[in-house]
Order: structure tokens, then sequence, then C-alpha cells
């Protein structure tokens, strides 16, 4: 079977094709953004991609074309497909009909940690044995894949609130039928699809509604909206995190990179890895308390996320050289941004941290959550804020609040200039952006590796040495 694929690139989409190509389909796409690491990934796949406004990869018709949430009427393709009816389906209506349907789902949802935390309970459930297939929104480090398909019957998957397309407006998880629902958090975002957070809620409740009586749905008891969604109705287990009688973390080191898991107030074991973070914390809680629902003992969990390597572009560390780091990450909510940062800070201790941020997301481009990144951003010694000029707000007028210094730049070459010149020599320098950030994570690394060595001197201002 041909199957064409709108909107490739995407991480969901590039991993829809993976498991279509593993089915033994011919997979072709199109998309407009190509960058890595999906780019990288489809190209190892031999999937041929062109351009979105390109008809004649619709001649012949391929059998099915699977259209990305990102593609509206007025596409040149989607317009194609409607006019010569050709038969098309979403991504996640798909994978559920195509793969899911047989198998023990287990799905992570919420508003942040939901890559990190597939990835963890992935990861897991390899270590124990189960093999299970996967599909996440980020390329693991340890299968270099963001998906893939086994005869196990244990599929993980990171469960998207975002729409499913541009004909049917539900949430993409509503499609999966998880056995087991790992629901993180939940904060309002996606200002361009849902007008408030009882919206989002009514969404997660759909799929709540679809887990099975010997399902379990398993959240966090300190999620006040969480809690609301679940009063609506569950007819399935549920378990708790952060509660005295489900699952917690005790001990935690300051920065999070150990901490002791409890279970029903006995002690499993203790956790000591190369992540940082009270969010990190939380993602790995939330993954062994999944993973247990599948039959993994807390002890093997625990064990096995000691090894455990973070999804690319998650907190990522892409350059190191002497004392100075230049880590990239995904963050782009002011919550999610703001955990990576106390994490990082509290892992830096007094050495600097800068935080260089492109407010790309619709939420963010609308200013929904603006107020919020002066506190979110408060750990940072230096914020630099690429000005992409998309945004509906003033990031200057933004800047003014914070007590922190703040550089704000539209043209990226400047804001490498800016960082090489005067990035401290131990400094840890964060990129935290949701897309390619104009290729900035290559051209800074490599920037950084080319500047003439750097010396700090004792009132901490950056100087250059010969």
């Amino acid at each position: 079977m041909h199957i064409h694929i709108l909107g490739i690139c995407g991480t969901f989409m590039g991993g829809i094709a993976a498991i279509a190509r593993q089915l033994g389909h011919t997979v072709t796409g199109s998309d407009d953004h190509v960058y890595p690491p999906m780019s990288t990934l489809l190209e190892s796949l031999d999937v041929e991609i062109g351009a979105l406004d390109d008809l004649t990869q619709l001649d012949p018709a391929p059998d099915i074309v699977i259209v990305g949430n990102a593609l509206s009427r007025g596409n040149p393709q989607v317009e194609a497909i409607l006019e010569r009816g050709i038969a098309y389906t979403s991504g996640p209506q798909w994978l559920g009909e195509q793969v899911l349907r047989h198998k023990w789902v287990l799905a992570v949802a919420g508003t942040h940690g939901k890559t990190t935390t597939a990835s963890m309970l992935t990861h897991i459930l390899e270590d124990a044995g189960y093999h299970p297939g996967f599909l996440i929104g980020g390329v693991l480090e340890q299968f270099q894949a963001s998906a893939r398909l086994t005869d196990s019957m244990f599929f993980v998957i990171e469960a998207d609130e975002y729409d499913t397309a541009f004909f049917d407006k539900r949430s993409k998880f509503v499609h999966y039928h998880p056995n087991t629902l790992g629901l993180n958090n939940l904060e309002f975002d996606h200002a361009d699809i849902f007008p408030d957070l009882a919206a989002i809620q009514r969404q997660v409740h759909h799929v709540v509604r679809t887990v099975p009586g010997n399902g379990a749905v398993i959240w966090p008891a300190d999620s006040v909206a969480l809690a609301d969604t679940i009063k609506m109705g569950c007819w399935s287990e549920t378990q708790l995190l952060h509660d005295q009688n489900g699952w917690e973390i005790a001990n935690p080191a300051a920065d999070g990179s150990a901490f002791d898991v409890r279970f029903q107030g006995l002690h499993q074991g203790r956790v000591s890895w190369g992540l940082l973070g009270v969010h990190n914390m939380q993602n790995a809680l939330m993954a062994i308390a999944c993973a247990h629902h599948a039959g993994v003992p807390a002890p093997i969990a625990i064990e096995a996320l000691s090894a455990f390597q973070a999804p690319k572009r998650r907190l990522e560390k892409i350059y190191s050289h002497a004392e100075l780091t230049l880590y990239d990450d995904f963050a782009h909510h002011p919550t999610a941004m703001g955990m990576t940062l106390q994490g990082l800070r509290a892992h830096a201790q007094n050495k600097p941290v800068w935080a260089i941020i492109e407010p790309r997301s619709n939420t963010m481009k609308a200013g929904v959550h603006k107020e919020q990144l002066v506190d979110a951003l408060a750990p940072a010694d230096q914020v630099i804020a690429f000005d992409n000029q998309q945004l509906h707000w003033s990031l200057e007028d933004i800047a003014k609040q914070a007590q922190n210094p703040w550089y704000i730049e539209a043209d990226l070459n400047r804001i490498i200039t800016f960082v090489t010149d005067n990035a401290p020599a131990d400094a840890h320098i964060v990129m935290m952006s949701n897309g390619g950030f104009g290729g900035l994570r290559e051209t800074l690394a490599k920037a950084l590796a080319e500047r003439p060595a750097v010396q700090t001197d004792n009132a901490g201002q950056t100087t250059k040495g010969a």
C-alpha cells in the first residue's frame, strides 16, 4: 500500500511514517518545515519528502493520505485530495485502527512532560523485557528513533491533547483507548484551539471515558484541574501520585539527581541518575507508576531509570568545553521553562545560568502566558529573548518587569555574537524553543567552539584571553 503523509516532519507524523514503513508500506510525504531530528530520521527510512504545494506527489493517487493536524483547508494538496476523492484519514485514527486496537496501550497525557515521561516508561518496559512498541514526540537516545512497532502486546504513546485534523477537532488521544492512562498535569495551553481550561478538561474526560474498568487512570493528587476532571466521572481504578496512599517522592537531592520512591508508605528504592529538576522527578514517578500497573515491580523500574537518557531536546547537552555547557530544551510554556531553569540552577550552584528563549507556540505568540515569563525566567542570570517578529505583544514591556538582565534581539547572528562575546567561561547556557530556532542549535555550538579562550575575573565579568 502507498501511504502519503501531509506534514510528515512533525514528530508525531514522522513516527507514523516509521511505523507504516515497518508494516511494509510504501511511504512518501510532504512538508515545508524540514529540520533535524525528524528530517534525519526520515532520510534513514528512505522516505521521499516533497513540498506541500507539489501536486505531482498525488499523481498517481496514493492508496490513502494521512493528513497532519497542521494542514488546513486551502492547502493545495488538501484541496486536491477532496476534489479527486482520494481516501484520507488522520494520523491518530490510522494508528488507533491499524496498530493499537489489540495492544495494551500505555498513554501519557498532560500539559508538560509527556515526551520525557513516555520515554522513561518505554525505557523501563524495555529493560524489564517487555520489548514495547512506542510512538513518542522525540527521538529516544536508547533506540535512536521516535517510533517502532514490535510483536509485544504493550505499546507506549505520548497522548497529545492537540486536535486531530482539520476534519476531526477532537483531541488526538481519544483515538488511543488506553489501558493505562497517566495524566501528568493540566494547565491552559493551545490557545489557538481551546478557549479556556474547561475546554481542555472536557477533552481529557473524553479519554478517561475510554479507559476500561480493568484499566487505571494515574494522576497527581495536587492537581486541582485534574481532580475536577476526574469528578466528571471515572469508571476505572485510580492511582494517585504525591499522596501517602499512593506514590511519593522522598529525600530528593536539591538538583533532582537522586530521590527515594515510596508506594503506599513503603520504600521501593532510590533513583540516582543524570537528569535534573523537580519536573523530571515527577515524570519518573509517573513512569514508575504506569509501569507498575503493567506488571513491572517498582524496584526494577527504579533500577532501570539509573541508566535512562533523556530524549533529544530535553535539556540535551549539545556542547561542552572546560566548564562551559550548552543545552537544548523543548520548553515553551512558562511553567516548563521555570522547571527547567530551577533544575539547572540547582545543578549549576553558583555558576552563571543563561537562558535563550524563543516564544514561538501559538499560545505564546498570542501573549496568553506572557506575564508568567518574568517569574519563570527569574532563575537565569541572563535572559536572551529572540523576537521572531510574530508576537502580538512586546518583549520589552515584559523585560522591564524583570530583576535579571534581558537582551532582546530579532537577528540570530547578533544573538550568537552577544553570547560568544559575553558568556562567562563557566556558564550553563540553555536554549528553549519548540521549533528549529533558526538553526541556532548548530550555529551557536560551532561559534562557542571557535571563540577565543575566555576567562572569568573575580568580579564575574567576562574577559578574552589570547
